[in-house]
């Protein structure tokens, strides 16, 4: 259980979809309620088939391009970092390269968001696939892998119920209050990006004293 809740609830800080509701409204509003609804679904399911490809293939390509566990931490947590700032200076959107103006004459080119810019890069972004990656190194086992694949799925699940209920979520907490919200969580990721810089770098020095 403890393994859950660590993973659920670094996965759901790092994704932050709560900070992606504003931007599924703003792209959905011209559609139905059933568009709504099947893009939601659709999104969820894309970010689920991302987290699963960089928990099982990731230490391929980890040993492919010859990259330590500890450098991965190191960027990792760099990025984790650099998003929990992003939060917390209200400049999320741009740090994941979702400008609104960019938003928006993307969207006129693709018939399917879902895939992009809803799971790829707002949700399922480089701190999410390099916090997987580790999870699968350090966390050998049927056992702890199980666990971690429930994570991923119960976070994914919350995504799409999130999404699906965006235009209640916005309502009922209004730009300031997402905004007061999402710089909390930011706090939050910051903490977790520096807590696997620091796990790292000792790990570094103990190997080499």
């Amino acid at each position: 259980m403890e393994l859950f809740l660590l993973a659920f609830g670094a996965l759901f800080s790092i994704m932050n979809p709560l900070g992606t509701v504003p931007i599924f409204v703003g792209l959905t509003q011209e559609h139905t309620k059933p568009e709504k609804n099947s893009i939601a679904f659709w999104t969820s399911i894309n970010v689920l088939i991302i987290l699963f490809i960089s928990f099982f293939a990731g230490k391929y390509v980890l040993s492919f391009f010859g990259i330590s566990l500890n450098s991965l931490k190191i960027a990792g947590g760099l990025i984790i970092a650099s998003s929990g700032f992003a939060l917390l200076t209200g400049k999320f959107n741009e740090h994941k390269g979702m400008k609104k103006s960019r938003v928006k004459e993307d969207v006129k080119k693709r018939s399917e968001i879902s895939l992009t810019p809803l799971a790829i890069p707002m949700l399922a972004g480089p701190g999410t696939i390099s916090l997987l990656i580790t999870y699968k190194q350090e966390y050998i086992g049927l056992n702890n892998s199980l666990i971690l694949i429930s994570a991923m799925v119960f976070t994914t699940l919350m995504i799409y119920l999130m999404l699906r209920s965006s235009n209640y979520i916005e309502k009922l907490l209004g730009a300031s209050g997402i905004n007061a919200l999402s710089r909390i969580i930011g706090f939050i990721v910051i903490a977790i990006g520096i807590e696997y810089i620091s796990i790292a770098v000792f790990s570094l020095i103990h190997q080499n004293l």
